[in-house]
């Protein structure tokens, strides 16, 4: 314990105060920043010019900086302009210049900005650094710590020689709240602010705030130089009810009327429900005053609104307003997250037909097969016989109030997507149109946008379905809606293959891969029914040619020789192949090829026999068949008889899906020899059938007779000299046909002389068919909406750029240019980015928003019933500009023709607010005696004044050049701000000071 108590055993604790301290840490990482960013020293850049603040591109740097452990945020604004040149900087170079921010507290070219940050309305700088807490939550309150903020950013300048001015921000974020210092060369500029709730009283007026300038100004000079002040008023407008929204609201009642398929179902509705355009600001502006010329006190005051030399506007949109246009794009949108299938919102079995499945007979299920008979066509007679007998198989497994869908609207909805089931002489009237051709003549126009969004064309019915099925979506039902409006066109899909009728709207030919899947698969449907159809036709004609010449086929059967065998061909030769080829009987497919094989072994063992003894014999025994017609001069080789092009079958049609399916399996047979032979066999269906075809028209060919045909470029003819000196012409195939293993030899020695009616069918429209109809029942409503997506936002593309060719605004013609740019790379893909689709309809909405804007100021200052044409012209530019620019001056201020319309709008809206019973007896301000231009002397009598109703804000700029602190002290800027609104006032200053001379 004694030693305990020992002073010389205590141990003693050095404090070290070359050790760097929290605070002198943090300055320096101040330091370090602005050293980082380059904002040491001074750098000369032009000067502003007018609005450049507002116009010019502001940039910003942030970076984080703490003071012990509380984080702070640290942000670099500044404008983008271009540094001078040197030899410009020694041209406006000065001793002791001042820096840049103290210059531009003296400029006037760029007072009250409508956008930019505070900090440049209230003082114009055009670069300035920030430093916030980094929490939006947290906040420098008590004055001990504004202070060391303050000493921070003051030694920070000084170290580094920064010119820049640096503001710290105290207080809630919510005030934006500042203080902030600049310092150059023997000068400091000190940026001080107040904050109140209220008003005082006597700093009410332009008095007052003179007197709090001067008296902070503090300047010994007598007397003191004149004060340039700067006066903007602001007059809000938010009452429109004098003027009706021009957006007419949809009738729900005419969507079951008589004129829904051209009216309602054929296209989008658009425009705003509500007005958006929730107010307008007016801006009234003295630039350019001096402390005598104008009076504004307690008492009077000189500054009406009606007198001031500049008015300019803006106008305050509606967040997000609700538009027709938009909330179908997302309503429909919202469908492709959905995951419930058609069964479970309509019920199971659906698509199935009960009756037929109890009284189907399996025994007789290749009836058709094996004993093919003429199949009677009905009759397309009216819209009932039609659609309800594709309906009532499905109204059994569901009662008809139960429907999503009532049966006017969906009679009329089917009515639109099939016009041709109005009537049998609209049908035949239709048949020909349904072939393609007059599809895309609205495209025509400039609107062939199909095949960039991989959509449909816009008269097609996937495009007709896909705006049904958004209608549907909207108004009957949603998503049980859509489903049954599905399921009823699958239905009618169904009952048109069965009865063959074409499938109306959809151009002929194979499927068009420019245009949307689903598109391709009813194409594909058209194409198998346009199959069966020809099919079927030439079934009746065969049938009627029977029984018409039945005495004549029965003695010539009878005789049962080879030669009364080959004369089955000549009937055949006197027809078309659009009566023969298609009246092919399905069996010719479906039996066993016993007896074909057997008379095609017996043909051709007596064209190799006799070949060799000349072709000749060959062609008087075997008749050739289904020639089409003679290729010009060209002759057989070895028998020199005419070569003839023989009817063909034509191409398998495939849509995208198929083509993918045969790319992947031709892919999976893998690259050696085994594999590359399989995949040419494969790919060589057609060149077979041509084969077959060709040798059934031409006995006695040879494989260079079908090349000579087939791939002219693969037979060489060239003239060479032999020995004797005789010019001989050589004819042989090409390299590539001799190669061994050759496709085409191979193909040649298989194939058989058999005409193309009797071949096996390249494309089996039967069985694909059956395939789409499958495909298309099992999709779900969100599937189906992908698969319309592209239709839809191609329709609402045109609709924006039909509605935006009535108001020719700009910015929307930008924004469809992009909006066609991105979706035409985003749709090309079958499965496009949710998100990214969603970017795209909030861009329509967007233009959508920007022509509603337009068309409610065009009524609110009633372009429409002006008379003379310069004034009409001048409203619409300035509508034009109000849409594009943040704020517009009005040319003649209040005693031009908009400034007019301006001040009666204004005095109307007071009159309202004043009393709404006086407002009825009051005379409205446009029956008024007097023209707009004419009224100046009656609106600026002592009753116009009362009319206007008083500004919302006002705002004060007041500006002086003084030595300061003393009076051999360098003249040096200073600027005060001040506004004052209803709840809230403020005084933003800017007192420079000389640290040379005081």
């Amino acid at each position: 314990m004694a030693a305990d108590s020992d002073p010389e055993s205590e141990v003693f604790e050095i404090t070290d105060f070359t050790t760097a301290s929290e605070w002198e840490r943090f300055v320096s990482k101040i330091e370090e920043v602005l050293n980082n960013w380059k904002l040491i020293g001074s750098t000369a850049k032009k000067p502003l010019e007018k609005g450049e603040l507002t116009s010019g591109v502001w940039e910003e740097k942030s970076d984080e900086i703490s003071f012990a452990d509380y984080k702070f945020s640290i942000t670099h604004h500044y404008l983008k302009q271009e540094s001078l040149t040197d030899k410009e900087i020694k041209e406006e170079s000065e001793e002791d210049a001042l820096p840049e921010a103290m210059q531009d507290l003296l400029s006037m070219n760029n007072d009250f900005p409508p956008r930019a940050h505070c900090l440049v309305r209230w003082y114009g700088l055009r670069e300035f650094v920030v430093i916030s807490p980094a929490a939006s939550s947290d906040a420098v309150i008590s004055e001990s710590k504004c202070n060391i903020l303050l000493s921070s950013i003051s030694i920070a300048l000084g170290n580094t020689g920064c010119q820049v001015t640096l503001f710290v921000q105290i207080q809630q974020k919510t005030r934006r709240m500042y203080v902030g210092a600049c310092e150059g060369p023997g000068v400091r500029t000190d940026f001080e602010m107040v904050h109140l709730r209220k008003v005082p009283n006597q700093y009410n007026h332009l008095s007052g705030l003179l007197d709090v300038f001067k008296s902070k100004i503090g300047c010994p000079l007598t007397p003191l130089p004149p004060i340039n002040v700067a006066i903007r008023f602001t007059y809000v407008l938010q009452d429109w009810q004098q003027y009706s929204w021009p957006q007419q609201p949809p009738d729900f009642d005419a969507l079951v009327g008589g004129e829904v398929g051209g009216l309602e179902f054929g296209k989008l509705p658009f425009g705003a429900c509500e007005d958006p355009i929730s107010e307008l600001h007016l801006a009234t502006t003295w630039p350019h005053l001096t402390e005598g010329i104008i009076v504004d006190n307690d008492v009077y005051s000189d500054l009406d609104a009606l007198q001031a030399p500049q008015w300019s506007v803006r106008v305050r949109k509606a967040d997000n307003p609700q538009c027709l246009l938009g909330d179908f794009l997302t309503e429909f949108f919202k469908l492709c997250r959905r995951k419930e299938s058609t069964d479970e919102l309509l019920g199971k079995s659906a698509f199935e037909d009960e009756s037929k499945v109890e009284n189907a007979d399996i025994s007789q299920a290749l009836q058709k097969l094996t004993e093919p008979t003429a199949v009677h066509m009905p009759r397309l007679s009216t819209m009932s016989n039609m659609v309800h007998s594709a309906r009532k198989r499905m109204h059994k497994h569901r009662r008809v109030e139960e429907s999503p869908i009532s049966n006017e609207v969906l009679n009329s909805i089917l009515l639109f997507l099939f016009p041709d089931a109005a009537a049998a002489d609209a049908f035949n009237a239709k048949r020909s149109t349904s072939r393609g051709s007059n599809i895309a003549t609205f495209e025509e126009e400039g609107y062939s946008l199909y095949s960039q969004f991989k959509s449909a064309p816009s008269d097609s019915l996937t495009y007709k379905l896909a705006l049904c099925l958004c209608m549907v979506n909207f108004y009957h039902g949603g998503m049980r809606g859509v489903a049954h409006l599905w399921q009823e066109f699958v239905l009618e899909m169904r009952y048109r293959l069965e009865n063959n009728y074409l499938v109306p709207g959809l151009a002929t030919g194979p499927p068009d891969l420019k245009c949307c899947l689903l598109h391709q698969k009813l194409q594909m449907l058209n194409c198998c029914i346009e199959r069966k159809k020809a099919r079927d036709d030439g079934r009746e004609r065969a049938a009627e040619n029977a029984l018409g010449g039945s005495m004549e086929r029965k003695a010539s059967n009878s005789k049962g020789t080879p030669e009364c065998s080959d004369n089955k061909g000549e009937p055949s030769q006197q027809k078309s192949w659009d009566s023969w080829s298609d009246s092919e009987d399905e069996f010719f497919e479906c039996l066993s090829d016993t007896e074909e094989l057997k008379d095609s072994e017996v043909k051709e063992g007596t064209t190799k026999g006799e070949v060799k003894d000349g072709g000749k014999k060959e062609s008087q025994k075997w008749r050739p068949e289904a020639r089409l017609h003679q290729h010009g001069k060209l002759t057989l080789l070895r028998t020199g008889d005419p070569l003839y092009i023989p009817v063909t079958q034509e191409p398998a049609p495939m849509t995208e899906d198929l083509l993918e399916e045969q790319s992947e399996v031709l892919a999976k047979l893998g690259t050696s020899a085994e594999g590359a032979h399989l995949r040419a066999r494969m790919q060589s269906a057609c060149l077979l059938s041509d084969m077959e075809s060709f040798k059934a028209a031409n006995p006695g060919c040879c494989l260079e007779d079908f090349v000579r045909w087939y791939s002219p470029r693969d037979y060489i003819e060239e003239e060479f000299t032999d020995e004797a000196g005789d010019k001989v012409l050589r004819r042989e195939l090409s390299a590539r046909m001799k190669i061994p293993g050759n496709m085409w030899v191979e193909a040649w020695e298989t194939a058989k002389p058999i005409p193309a009616r009797r071949q096996r069918r390249l494309f089996d429209d039967t069985r694909e068919a059956e395939k789409v109809l499958h495909y298309l029942v099992g999709l779900k409503p969100a599937d189906l909406t992908r698969h319309l997506l592209p239709c839809i936002l191609h329709a609402a593309l045109l609709k924006v750029k039909e509605e935006e060719s009535m108001e020719d605004i700009p910015s929307v013609r930008k924004i469809i240019q992009h909006i066609i740019t991105h979706a035409s790379k985003l749709l090309r893909y079958s499965n496009p980015d949710i998100k990214k689709l969603e970017e795209i309809i909030s861009q329509i909405i967007a233009s959508e928003a920007i022509i509603a804007r337009s068309r409610s100021l065009q009524a609110k200052f009633g372009i429409k019933k002006c008379e003379k044409e310069e004034e009409r012209e001048e409203l619409e530019r300035f509508v034009s500009y109000l849409l594009e620019q943040p704020e517009v001056p009005v040319i003649g201020a209040g005693r031009g023709p908009t400034g007019s319309i301006i001040y009666k709008l204004f005095v109307n809206a007071q009159r309202l607010a004043e009393s709404t019973e006086e407002a009825t007896t009051l005379t409205p301000i446009e029956d008024e005696s007097g023209k707009p231009g004419s009224s100046d002397e009656h609106r600026s009598s002592s009753g116009a004044l009362s009319e206007f109703p008083p500004p919302t804000g006002r705002e004060i700029i007041l500006r002086t050049t003084v030595p300061r602190p003393a009076p051999y002290s360098k003249s040096l800027p200073q600027r005060m701000y001040c506004v004052m609104l209803k709840d809230e006032f403020r005084l933003a200053g800017a007192f420079s000071s000389d640290t040379s001379f005081f």
